[in-house]
């Protein structure tokens, strides 16, 4: 049993397995889309991630983050996707963080300057 269990642990491990929760979404306001001369929706999703090889290795859960961006234009879809894998170990702050991202309907471009600035916050 315990050669099969370090077996799944490598396997695991090897191919990064992270569990996603949706956090929530939203869709950019149409006034800030008009100011950019977008005339198409942009809808923003938030994830809250758990590492799964963390979990399978024992350790103590390591999460991260996802934003997704879907911006509907007339012709076609553009997805555009940030990954941040370890931002914490601290479940309540990475919801907060996500809280923060919908609030302020932060994009992947902007998630590690975001980030950046919240850590050097008392946070």
């Amino acid at each position: 049993m315990k050669i099969l269990k370090n077996e799944i642990a490598q396997n695991t491990k090897e191919r990064r397995i992270v569990l996603k929760t949706f956090y929530g979404g939203t869709f950019i306001d149409k006034k800030l889309l008009e100011e950019a001369g977008k005339n198409y929706p942009i809808k923003l999703e938030y994830y809250k991630n758990i590492n799964e090889d963390e979990l399978v290795g024992g350790k103590k859960s390591k999460f991260g983050i996802s934003v997704v961006k879907t911006e509907y234009m007339p012709e076609n879809t553009k997805v555009e996707t940030k990954n941040i894998k370890y931002l914490s170990n601290d479940e309540e702050k990475i919801e907060k963080v996500l809280e923060i991202f919908k609030k302020n309907q932060v994009t992947p471009i902007g998630v590690e300057d975001v980030i950046s600035d919240l850590y050097k916050q008392v946070f």
